[in-house]
């Protein structure tokens, strides 16, 4: 039995139509959906940026370092290297601190200082000094706290402190257990 010709046509034609429509209602179609993830949402390394020149700054602080490394979304990282790092105090620079490696949150601008660090006060007549292994610095209370034991220097002078709270808004200082000995000239 043979097949005519026109039914293979119009059978042809019906395909190729149907073919025709689903190609055009994909390219119609494609643009919708889901958006893809962005490829690789690995933290931002910084070997070199202020996050300019080595430098993180915020109005609470400011941080020259060696490495950084930020969440993806800036708010918060690890710095390492920090040198010549300032605390302001009222807008002005207060304290100067530099330390091993400092855990920050740029958001709140708290920051955790950790490993070998030192702080001093910048234009201090008397040159005073800490040193210690933890500091914390909670910005909306304005407080820096030291809650391992602290060294102050002072000329030739060293006193251990077991902790050390300064709160900044009123100007207050908390000292824990003191050992050591201090002179005292009038």
């Amino acid at each position: 039995m043979r097949i005519k010709p026109i039914w293979w046509k119009r059978l042809a034609l019906v395909a190729g139509l149907g073919f025709g429509i689903y190609v055009v209602v994909e390219i119609i179609l494609a643009g919708g959906g889901a958006p893809p993830l962005p490829p690789n949402q690995s933290p931002i390394e910084l070997h070199g940026g202020h996050v300019l020149n080595n430098h993180i700054a915020t109005k609470s602080w400011s941080f020259d370092y060696d490495h950084a490394h930020l969440s993806p979304d800036g708010l918060s990282g690890s710095v390492d290297g920090v040198r010549n790092g300032i605390v302001f105090r009222k807008g002005k620079p207060y304290l100067r601190i530099s330390a091993k490696h400092v855990q920050v949150n740029v958001q709140s601008l708290d920051f955790t200082a950790v490993g070998k660090v030192h702080i001093e006060r910048i234009d201090d007549p008397e040159q005073r000094s800490f040193d210690t292994d933890l500091v914390t610095w909670t910005n909306d209370a304005q407080l820096l706290r030291m809650p391992h034991p602290s060294y102050i220097h002072s000329g030739n002078q060293t006193l251990r402190i077991d902790g050390i709270t300064v709160n900044f808004d009123d100007n207050t200082i908390h000292l824990g257990k003191v050992n050591g000995g201090v002179e005292i000239h009038h």
